[in-house]
């Protein structure tokens, strides 16, 4: 694809898309940048306009939609799906088989679990839906547990965590252990013990 560039030691897999363009623009008129020693394995498609930092990993038949900013040394899981206008901030995981929908922050060193849904939309296909999407915010070192869902325009808080499962509803204060339908605060991350000693330090 025109007007993409990649830094050096890239490794791009087998059947990867990269720089492809979004409906109603021309190949090559909206740049894609990705820095150095990225890793994309097979089948992953990055659709134009996306700035990615160096250390960029993905998992096989990854799709990052367009118009992302996405830091260093972020990692995409397998089959996870990224669409556009995110904000992806450095150190962030975003686990295989994950949905982050447009609109959302991930800020650094958060970590979203295997098959995690992040929604943006209220009243999907309501009038003017589009209108009033309202992405989710997962602040600093945050962590959502596996097959967790977080409602729209849910801030998920600093070094806080969410179980697995988990219908998280409204936002989530720093530092504490949500889990349920809906998700209810249970503890707080310095009551959780992992071999006789605290888990997050």
């Amino acid at each position: 694809m025109k007007n993409v560039s990649i830094g050096k030691e890239g490794q791009i897999g087998e059947f990867c898309i990269i720089g492809a363009p979004p409906k109603g623009k021309k190949e090559g008129e909206m740049p894609t940048r990705i820095g150095d020693s990225a890793i994309i394995r097979s089948h992953t498609v990055i659709y134009a306009g996306n700035i990615i930092g160096d250390n960029f990993q993905t998992g096989h038949g990854v799709l990052v939609r367009e118009n992302n900013r996405i830091g260093n040394d972020v990692s995409i899981g397998s089959h996870s799906v990224v669409e556009f206008s995110t904000i992806i901030e450095d150190g962030v995981r975003v686990h295989s088989n994950a949905f982050i929908p447009e609109h959302c922050i991930l800020k650094k060193g958060c970590w979203i679990g295997p098959g995690a849904v992040l929604t943006n939309a209220k009243f999907p296909k309501s009038a003017d839906a589009k209108k009033h999407l309202k992405g989710c915010v997962v602040e600093e070192n945050a962590k959502i547990g596996a097959n967790a869902t977080i409602l729209p325009g849910v801030n998920v808080g600093r070094n806080s965590l969410v179980g697995a499962g988990s219908v998280v509803t409204k936002d989530v204060p720093p530092d504490t252990v949500v889990a349920g339908n809906p998700a209810k605060i249970v503890k707080r991350i310095s009551e959780l013990e992992q071999g006789g000693k605290t888990a997050y330090r």
